[in-house]
């Protein structure tokens, strides 16, 4: 992302949010968690609690427009805005941390009788 600039910024107390809308320079459409990182950082808030809206672009133009939601808390958000399953697991996948590798269990090997010696243990 290039240039940005705020076209629009509301703060609606109702439902604890601020609405935006922002215009990006860049060679092309900006990914959701590029986005996410840079409204954090720019409103310092964490990115668990902004919901971006829509990301659109007109053909031919390097010039894309962002609006999205910035909640105080991501209670806040959960419970305002409406997500499909498509948008829960792409967020799922942002705000989640890398999972390290598994260690392997290593799963000790019982020794297993005979069902004829435990047949005469049973006597």
């Amino acid at each position: 992302m290039k240039e940005i600039s705020v076209l629009n910024e509301t703060e609606n107390p109702l439902f604890g949010r601020k609405e935006i809308s922002i215009v990006v320079d860049a060679p092309s459409a900006p990914a959701k968690p590029e986005v996410f990182e840079f409204l954090a950082k720019k409103f310092s808030v964490p990115k668990e609690n902004v919901k971006i809206k829509k990301i659109s672009g007109k053909f031919g133009t390097d010039t894309f427009t962002i609006d999205a939601n910035i909640y105080k808390s991501k209670e806040a958000k959960y419970a305002t805005e409406l997500y499909s399953k498509k948008e829960k697991d792409m967020e799922a996948k942002v705000f989640t941390p890398p999972v390290e590798e598994k260690k392997e269990v290593v799963e000790e090997k019982v020794e297993e009788k005979p069902a004829e010696d435990v047949k005469e243990e049973a006597k």
